[in-house]
């Protein structure tokens, strides 16, 4: 049975840190974080590769994201760091079979976690 789950979003202040964990089974090549924000299309953030550990990021948040993964626990984590207002958006992680930040390239999603950034 496929289960993405996400956790860890929030209110956060302008400038702050949060960091989302995906847990997921079964093990997938790519999964992937993406986001979407009220009246927007979704869009993709980072993704990592299960074999060479391949990353990739939008360039919205390049320099700013770390995504990562714990390969024992089957978790990836998207470290969010110096947040701004423009980052608010619902989160979710997806995972499938190729390197791709277009969401159409992934078929299995999480449920979502909300994060707000906002004084």
């Amino acid at each position: 049975q496929v289960q993405l789950v996400e956790s860890g979003g929030g209110l956060v202040q302008p400038g702050g840190s949060l960091r989302l964990s995906c847990a997921f089974t079964p093990d997938f090549r790519v999964v992937g974080w993406f986001r979407q924000a009220p009246g927007k299309n979704r869009e993709g953030v980072a993704y990592m590769g299960r074999v060479l550990s391949e990353r990739r990021y939008a360039d919205s948040v390049q320099g700013r994201f770390i995504i990562s993964k714990d390969k024992s626990k089957q978790t990836v984590y998207l470290e969010m760091n110096n947040l701004k207002p423009e980052d608010t958006a619902v989160y979710y992680c997806a995972a499938g079979p190729t390197l791709s930040l277009d969401p159409d390239a992934f078929g299995f999603w999480g449920q979502g976690t909300q994060v707000t950034v906002s004084t």
